[in-house]
């Protein structure tokens, strides 16, 4: 079903990790990063990847916009997929993230619209957040510039600005149980386990909330 909500795929890293462009290596015969469009695509209107390289990325999305703060990182291409949405809400994931799912990426958003003065949905294990498989509502916009123009660069920076809705893994636990949806593809290793179907066997990642 698809909602009125806008999805992000951040494209922007330089796959510094897995020496060349994880977005484009091919899984079942696609680039990654058409697979993530597909399944994002299940659930949100309007899909924008957020790149510099518009031309790589095209033909995955309905538009690709550059960083408006370039070299700021993860923070910056969630800032651009923001300003760019069409919709209140916005679902960024990453674009080496093949395991996400419609309705784990469906349940997030529904947990926003219930929580319509919540700014973020994100998941929280511990002191570790994951902000590439979260909502971001474009109220967020004003907190994220000011941290940005103000140095801070760390996702999390601009938290203590806005509301935000953590979610634990037990509320999602019917759906993922191993938390594999937040999994991403950083290294040669990783990439070799996913093609022999062995993927779901490394750590799920996160940011560190402090």
């Amino acid at each position: 079903m698809h909602l009125p909500v806008t999805g992000v795929i951040l494209a922007g890293g330089g796959s510094r990790r897995m020496g060349s462009n994880k977005a484009l290596m091919e899984l079942g015969g696609r680039p990654m990063i058409a697979v993530v469009a597909e399944r994002l695509r299940a659930v949100a209107q309007e899909v924008i990847i957020a790149a510099d390289d518009a031309h790589l990325y095209l033909p995955f999305a309905d538009r690709c916009v550059p960083d408006q703060f370039p070299g700021v990182g993860t923070l910056g291409g969630i800032h651009a997929g923001l300003s760019a949405a069409s919709h209140e809400l916005t679902l960024a994931v990453g674009c080496d993230m093949p395991f996400i799912s419609a309705e784990v990426l469906d349940w997030f958003v529904e947990a926003a619209r219930l929580r319509p003065t919540a700014d973020v949905v994100i998941l929280r294990r511990g002191e570790w957040v994951e902000p590439l498989h979260a909502v971001y509502r474009k109220s967020c916009q004003p907190a994220m510039e000011q941290a940005i123009q103000g140095g801070r660069r760390r996702v999390v920076s601009f938290f203590d600005q806005v509301l935000v809705r953590y979610v634990a893994p037990a509320e999602i636990a019917h759906l993922d149980p191993e938390l594999k949806s937040f999994r991403n593809i950083n290294t040669p290793q990783e990439w070799r386990e996913l093609l022999k179907g062995e993927g779901s066997g490394h750590k799920a990642p996160g940011r560190d909330l402090a």
